[in-house]
């Protein structure tokens, strides 16, 4: 492979994009595992068996935090990495033989949950293998034209192991986070707000780099019906789809609404009727479903949104769940739709401003990219975007885990904090032996 395709030529968002010349091209070797072929940090989108694997770096659009006097629900970071994009697609000299969704130019970006939080960035590897149903491709993203290795790199060794960790508290204890809970409800019930969604953190410390590749794969083989994204150091499986554009079709799913599976068949359905009985559960639910329609509906020409919520169970909860279909007006592009859905009343709350100004106050923690938008969009304008849920920011050997939980009039401390404790249990089991001692109980 030559060389340049190894150098990285980031810039920030201010500065122009730099010219790239981009190559797809089918494959004919077919790879069961698409973690396996990247570096020991991967850009990656993976659901199921399909999925886009990256490494390298052709181009970056930086943004940076801003100033604590803008409104926390300020949408800049979305419309300046709109516009990077849209510039660098422009001058970029593409030859795609594929002509699928995730082929041609592809950037992966992950967003702060809030505006005034550092890390939200937009990637563009130099090398991404896609795989879609029977279809396999290989983009190369070069400074240079004429690169067009079409042949699998070969695959790094991995030990599967991530090593002993070592677990510390995070930023409140459970105490202290079930007080802050407590006097949420309280501002709730006199009326301030109707809802706000709450998070916890807790820190995993390994003994040697952990190394990214095993938490997808664990990830993946575990949840293969959700989202399982490595983007810039945030790493989870996510089974929220914010959103996911093809051609003139958007497509979400909302999830608001928790409990835990049960211990067998007959619990299980009882815990799942519990909550779509629940007015608890339904109004929280209501109030995600309704912020949908507000954010989507005058980006569309057509919205369709189930009038009830199904049970969507996964392998450690089961949420009550709404599927929405909508189909965008002239010139609203994915991160315009991102950008008018975030943050859902699912991660921040109802009324989004009141919601997002006590989160700051009480939280006591800078959520960086946790409950912000992660995902890909590609030339073409195609994309998925995901909600970074059930996750960890990854930086050497330290991992940073969150979990949250909604709170409405009728919540219960205790309650919402075993919530979270089944939710941090994604990343801690991918992270560490499962019979290890639960670190997030008080």
């Amino acid at each position: 492979m030559p060389n340049h395709l190894l150098d990285s030529s980031a810039v920030n968002c201010a500065l122009s994009p730099p010219k790239l010349f981009v190559s797809t091209v089918p494959l004919r070797d077919h790879v069961t595992d698409l973690v396996s072929l990247s570096t020991d940090s991967p850009l990656a989108w993976l659901s199921g068996k399909d999925g886009i694997v990256g490494w390298g770096e052709a181009a970056r659009c930086r943004l940076g935090a801003e100033p604590k006097t803008v409104e926390p629900t300020d949408k800049t970071r979305f419309f300046e990495a709109d516009r990077w994009l849209n510039g660098l697609v422009e001058q970029a000299e593409v030859e795609d033989e594929v002509n699928l969704p995730g082929t041609g130019p592809v950037a992966f970006g992950t967003f702060s949950f809030s505006p005034h939080s550092p890390g939200s960035a937009l990637v563009v590897p130099r090398v991404l293998v896609g795989r879609r149903g029977t279809h396999m491709w290989l983009t190369t993203i070069s400074d240079e034209p004429g690169a067009r290795p079409e042949e699998l790199p070969s695959t790094p060794s991995t030990s599967g192991r991530i090593g002993p960790v070592t677990w510390q508290g995070g930023t409140l204890d459970p105490q202290r986070w079930m007080d802050t809970v407590t006097g949420t409800i309280e501002r709730i019930r006199s009326g301030e707000l109707e809802k706000a969604v709450l998070a916890r953190d807790a820190v995993a410390e390994a003994d040697s780099p952990i190394d990214v590749r095993v938490l997808l794969e664990r990830l993946r083989r575990r949840f293969p019906s959700c989202f399982t994204f490595s983007v810039d150091g945030m790493v989870g499986a996510t089974p929220e789809l914010l959103l996911r554009r093809e051609g003139d079709r958007l497509t979400s799913l909302v999830l608001a609404g928790t409990r835990a599976r049960g211990q067998d068949h007959e619990e299980d359905r009882r815990l799942g009727e519990e909550m779509l009985s629940s007015p608890k559960d339904i109004e929280e639910h209501a109030l995600a479903v309704d912020s949908l329609r507000a954010a989507l509906g005058p980006l569309s020409k057509e919205l369709v949104v189930p009038d009830r919520p199904h049970l969507l169970r996964l392998a450690n909860v089961q949420h009550l769940a709404t599927p929405a279909q909508a189909r965008p007006a002239p010139g609203v592009s994915a991160l315009d739709a991102v950008a008018a859905l975030h943050p859902t009343a699912a991660v921040g709350g109802t009324p989004t401003g009141s919601a997002m100004r006590l989160i700051a106050e009480e939280e006591g923690m800078d959520r960086g990219g946790y409950a912000g938008p992660v995902g890909w969009m590609d030339g073409a304008g195609n994309a998925e975007w995901g909600i970074a849920l059930r996750c960890a920011l990854v930086e050497g050997a330290r991992a940073r885990l969150f979990a949250g939980c909604g709170i409405v009039a009728g919540s219960d401390p205790r309650s919402e904090l075993a919530e979270t404790v089944s939710k941090f249990r994604v990343m801690r089991e991918a992270l560490t032996d499962p019979t290890a001692q639960d670190p997030f109980q008080g």
